[in-house]
């Protein structure tokens, strides 16, 4: 027993360490919601020449936060993969450089639609994007992004954000589109 609560002990006294390494958010990225939807899809997009800034990214998500994109496999199955901030900061950097898709192209992600709803501390917002390889360019892909956000008291903090891409088979909803 006695192993086991130091065991406990010392994992509490990690824990918030690895809070104190996440990068210190600009205020004007997370005073409001527009301000850290806007920021996040800034920090992604860019020119194929340009380092995305993923500390200004892990800046906008809360150390725990999650960041999950799902679909359908060809055979008819959901899949949906689970990573980190930092997980995916660390993986998103090769996937622009090394598929052929992106290879000396840029990637642009533009919020085209939202919706919000928000009770107390929480808020849940439904943005419909469009990605790009040129921002003048159409859309190669459309889907929605499921933003869950935490307002601390003195800013905004992303807490997860689950995508889908849209599909023959999964268009995107009406509601969820931009208004004409």
């Amino acid at each position: 027993m006695p192993r086991l609560l130091l065991a406990a002990l010392a994992l509490l006294l990690v824990l918030p360490a690895s809070a104190q390494d996440w990068p210190e958010a600009d205020p004007a990225d997370v005073e409001s919601i527009d301000a850290i939807l806007t920021s996040v899809y800034h920090v992604i997009s860019g020119p194929a020449d340009e380092p995305r800034d993923w500390d200004r990214f892990l800046s906008m998500m809360h150390p725990e936060a999650r960041l999950m994109p799902t679909g359908t496999r060809p055979d008819g199955t959901t899949f949906v993969r689970v990573m980190t901030a930092r997980g995916y900061a660390e993986a998103a950097g090769p996937i622009f450089r090394d598929t052929p898709m992106f290879q000396g192209k840029g990637f642009y992600e533009v919020e085209s639609a939202r919706r919000v709803e928000r009770y107390g501390t929480i808020a849940h917002v439904w943005s419909t994007y469009e990605s790009r390889l040129d921002p003048d360019e159409a859309p190669f892909a459309r889907g929605i992004n499921s933003f869950q956000l935490l307002w601390d008291g003195t800013r905004w903090h992303v807490m997860s954000i689950f995508w889908h891409q849209e599909t023959e088979d999964t268009p995107i909803p009406a509601p969820y589109l931009p208004e004409d």
